[in-house]
């Protein structure tokens, strides 16, 4: 099959197995280069929505920096009637590849984790195959959730809460600014926002892994959040969005307090601004980020999901520093003063005419691209491929 990217909106419709591989090799390679060895590492890692961005980049600094065994679940598709396997299913498929051919445990579960069905067949495989769990990485994203107890299903909104949102915002397919208004979320809305996106299926894991005695005396657990600057909060901190990542935070919070007797540590980390599929989709953003982007490179501070994630499991080797709000703060580089007074000042002045002076569209782009495969120079994406992803190491449920 000649595996073409067919755009569509914030969402690529098609990955390359090779595209994907190739991802994942140079996010090895950095980890290998950058990370160092000590023995205050996690050895069993359980990383829920393990298969892109910041998740993935979890799993891969666990097995190939920590040495730990690792277990990813996520909702990954293979190939079938034309279409390619997700982009997930081909970075866990080289995840799985490297890592056997180094001699790591490492083990992938596709299905629905806000099931039942899906946490009791990670139980089993961590009791029987690896032993009780030293670090769970919380990075699922997902528009919605089918509730394991009542059956009801949630489906989240990217909207701003209590009044109307009007900013502008970047059309990447053509490059024009325009103009966008969002109308506010209901607060049912919101609240099927906080269902599908808070804490409440993170604290479920934890108290199943518990009641099944398979976390470690103290085990650590973290979930990945996002605050921003002051002129995204309107869609994002103080959105629906936001409203949920307060649940997390919360959740965080009741988690310290309900299992701090057998030494549970909860932590939310708040990550740098980057492409990811999930990010890609929030209006405004896109733009935020083309600037930022452009920046942080003219600076050197400027970081991938894979070198935030190898600079904060170098935070969990030490004293975990958090703010005075309890947060790890991931986003230290992108929040410096100096870079946003340059981000606001373009924001200001940005226009269809000169945002390719002021922002980094073309590298925007090209991340873009890269989440699903594509935009690699030495890759032929004109040679017929095997679209099938390897399955070695992967359950289905």
């Amino acid at each position: 099959m000649i595996i073409k990217q067919r755009v569509k909106g914030f969402v690529c419709l098609t990955a390359h197995p090779i595209g994907c591989k190739q991802n994942v090799r140079e996010q090895i390679g950095f980890v290998e280069t950058n990370f160092t060895k000590s023995s205050n590492l996690p050895k069993n890692v359980l990383v829920i929505g393990g298969t892109t961005g910041y998740g993935l980049a979890s799993a891969l600094t666990a097995s190939f920096g920590c040495d730990a065994n690792v277990l990813c679940v996520g909702y990954e598709k293979q190939a079938d009637n034309g279409r390619t396997a997700t982009a997930g299913f081909y970075n866990s498929s080289a995840f799985l590849e490297y890592a056997s051919l180094q001699g790591k445990y490492a083990k992938c579960v596709f299905g629905d984790a806000f099931s039942d069905k899906c946490k009791s067949m990670v139980a089993d495989i961590v009791s029987t195959e690896m032993g009780k769990i030293d670090l769970l990485i919380y990075s699922l994203a997902s528009p919605k959730r089918l509730h394991p107890k009542t059956g009801v299903l949630y489906q989240s909104v990217l909207k701003p809460y209590g009044k109307e949102f009007v900013s502008k915002n970047l059309v990447m397919e053509t490059g024009v600014i325009n103009q966008v208004t969002l109308q506010p979320a209901t607060l049912q809305e919101k609240e099927n926002t906080i269902a599908v996106m808070g804490g409440e299926d993170w604290r479920l894991w934890i108290e199943f892994l518990s009641q099944k005695n398979l976390l470690s005396a103290n085990a650590k657990t973290i979930a990945y959040s996002y605050i921003g600057p002051k002129f995204t909060h309107a869609i994002y901190k103080d959105g629906t969005i936001g409203a949920a990542k307060q649940h997390l935070k919360d959740t965080a919070d009741s988690l310290n307090v309900d299992f701090g007797s057998s030494g549970l540590r909860a932590y939310v980390s708040i990550q740098k601004a980057l492409v990811t599929q999930a990010s890609s989709a929030i209006p405004v953003v896109p733009l935020y980020i083309s600037i930022l982007y452009d920046i942080m490179k003219k600076s050197n501070t400027h970081e991938h999901c894979i070198e935030q994630i190898v600079r904060l499991f170098k935070k969990l080797t030490t004293k975990i520093e958090l703010d005075k709000e309890g947060y790890i703060r991931l986003d230290d580089w992108e929040m410096d003063k100096v870079v946003q007074d340059e981000v606001a000042r373009r924001w200001n002045i940005v226009d269809t005419d000169n945002v390719n002076a002021l922002a980094d569209i073309e590298g925007y782009k090209s991340d873009f691209l890269k989440l699903f495969g594509f935009g690699h120079g030495s890759i032929d994406y004109e040679k017929d491929i095997e679209e099938k992803a390897n399955e070695k190491n992967v359950v289905f449920i």
